[in-house]
């Protein structure tokens, strides 16, 4: 079997490389450039040069053959344009995920064919595995395919299966993943020993073949900066709030002790309701003229409002996202403000003080039938049924327990615990009790 490496530069691909190649495979590896442009990165002008010089030093040391393709056309139409739209209409996209199903696992796959790979293989922690009927034999879909699996690494530090959550059964059948069932420490090791140029090397930070960058100054290349308000929400205005009043009676139904499943009984219209998000739009402002200083200058100043104040200003709602503390230049607070809501239209930034703030939480979110991605589609909900599962809706976030309801209007994933920062454009990620990654979808 041939196989082609995504040599990288990074400690986890170089021992993935060196782990097939130990094992007999025919290996070759190729370093991908997917991104040129270097403004907004905070790492210097050539990271991707250095990070080929080392892949290639890498290659050479395991003594494999290695090559170089630039995907940076396809990288740009497929992730870039993606992510600047995304933004742009206030949603909060996730541009590792798409790398993966729309670079890695496509036009990477296709190149590494070409070059007559029969399988790729990556530095991801996961693990993939054939899925098995109860007989013992693997699966297969109707068209006599093999069905896989793709579970957590073993390393609860690193596992990196949500990034993947995007594909489909034909990419998992061509993709190898030899490091998911090491611990990271064990990867160091086999590379120090083996002497590999990038065992010490940092792993990458930031956004997949772009690296760390400033958001802001990196969006500002297709994003114009247009100043706006930022709007302070007071706890009042939840008690105020009929829709606030409303969610909390449909959460008290949805898990009252007598059902057995969370959730089941209510309708979709209250599910839909669940998962609305507040209207601050109704915090309208008015003005009112004052005297100020001994020569009794005229000004204006917004009257008092028991739901919220006008707290500063802001370069760009879409620059900003849910949950966000840092970037707001506010002062005069207890606590830190977080961005609870943004308004496109309004180019409205809304914050509340404090980590525990109401507009942080929600319990529900609903994901459209169109966006729904089973990984595993012989496991597939159909409409009426209702399932346990566990669900991370970002990278690093530990397992929340919920209940997926699956209705002609969507899919409705209902948290146990109420859920920090649900964030549209963001990808919601579901597991069985096994670990094994089911489905996703764009929140």
């Amino acid at each position: 079997m041939k196989i082609c490496v995504g040599l990288s530069g990074g400690v986890d691909s170089s021992v993935a490389a060196l782990l097939l190649k130990r094992q007999g495979y025919d290996v070759f590896a190729m370093f991908m450039q997917n991104w040129h442009d270097t403004e907004g990165t905070l790492h210097g002008d050539c990271e991707w040069e250095e990070d080929r010089f080392v892949a290639e030093l890498v290659a050479r040391k395991i003594g494999i053959p290695f090559y170089f393709v630039d995907l940076s056309e396809q990288y740009r139409q497929r992730v870039v344009d993606y992510m600047f739209d995304e933004y742009s209409r206030g949603r909060t996209p996730n541009p590792d995920v798409l790398c993966n199903r729309e670079i890695k696992f496509d036009a990477f796959l296709e190149a590494a064919r070409r070059m007559g790979a029969d399988k790729v293989a990556t530095g991801h922690y996961c693990r993939k595995e054939p899925a098995l009927g109860p007989d013992g034999k693997q699966l297969t879909d109707s068209d006599g395919k093999p069905l896989w699996r793709i579970l957590e690494g073993s390393d609860p530090n690193k596992d990196q299966s949500y990034f993947l959550c995007q594909l489909t059964q034909d990419q998992l059948d061509a993709a190898l993943f030899p490091i998911g069932d090491i611990a990271k420490p064990q990867v160091r090791a086999l590379a120090r020993e083996a002497d590999l140029p990038s065992a010490e090397k940092k792993d990458s930070q930031g956004i997949c073949f772009v690296g760390k960058v400033d958001l802001p100054v990196f969006l500002q290349q297709k994003l114009k900066s247009v100043e706006g308000e930022v709007v302070e929400v007071f706890d009042r205005f939840y008690q105020d709030s009929d829709l606030w009043q409303e969610q909390q009676k449909l959460l008290r139904k949805a898990f009252d002790e007598a059902m057995l499943v969370p959730g089941d009984t209510l309708s979709d219209e209250e599910l839909l309701l669940l998962c609305r998000q507040q209207d601050y739009s109704r915090i309208v402002f008015e003005s009112e003229s004052y005297r100020s200083g001994k020569h009794h200058v005229r000004k204006t100043r917004n009257k008092p409002h028991p739901w919220g104040n006008s707290a500063g200003r802001h370069e760009g709602a879409q620059f900003y996202t849910l949950g966000q503390r840092k970037g707001l230049s506010i002062g005069g607070h207890t606590e830190p403000l977080f961005v609870i809501a943004t308004d496109m239209d309004s180019n409205r930034v809304y914050v509340g003080e404090g980590a525990s703030h109401k507009g942080l939480f929600r319990s529900c979110l609903h994901i459209d039938c169109g966006e729904i991605h089973w990984i595993r589609p012989d496991l597939e909900m159909r409409p009426g049924e209702c399932r346990r599962y566990r669900v991370r809706i970002r990278y690093r976030q530990p397992l929340q327990e919920a209940t997926l309801l699956m209705r002609p209007t969507g899919l409705y994933i209902l948290f146990d615990e109420a859920q920090r920062s649900i964030t549209p454009g963001q990808f919601a990620v579901w597991y069985d009790s096994s670990g094994e990654m089911l489905g996703s979808g764009v929140i």
